[in-house]
């Protein structure tokens, strides 16, 4: 069964994603981006769905702490689906290594698809592509 830890204060989109993705999965739920690595830890994820407005430790911060702690062996590599509020955004997912992103509002099919890539081990990128 695939586990998906879903990173979002605002309900809302919890129930986006476990409306696209629940079936056949295991949908698991943090409010603060702080709560993601040890949640990871504690029990191994297939896929991480990062709010980029998130609590007191954003989207970028708290993939780029998975992605810190996943070079330095502390876990295992995860998937990283970042929501992103604007076009303008994709630079900040770009530049913290996300596996994918869709930019709000969301929508059911659009989420699968980026879910889906991500978990095949591919990328999923919306918006124009910005410079690094």
């Amino acid at each position: 069964m695939t586990e998906i830890l879903v990173a979002t204060d605002a309900d809302w989109i919890l129930d986006e994603v476990r409306a696209a993705l629940g079936g056949g999965t295991t949908i698991r739920w943090v409010r603060n981006g702080k709560d993601v690595v040890p949640a990871v830890k504690a029990q191994a994820a297939d896929l991480v769905v990062l709010d980029l407005q998130i609590g007191n430790m954003g989207g970028m911060a708290t993939c780029m702490e998975l992605r810190l702690e996943a070079g330095a062996d502390r876990m295992p590599e995860v998937g990283v689906l970042m929501l992103l509020d604007r076009a303008a955004d994709v630079f900040l997912a770009q530049r913290c290594n996300a596996d994918g992103w869709l930019i709000k509002p969301l929508d059911p099919f659009r989420l699968r698809r980026a879910a889906d890539a991500i978990l095949r081990n591919e990328t999923y990128q919306e918006g124009v592509p910005a410079e690094v």
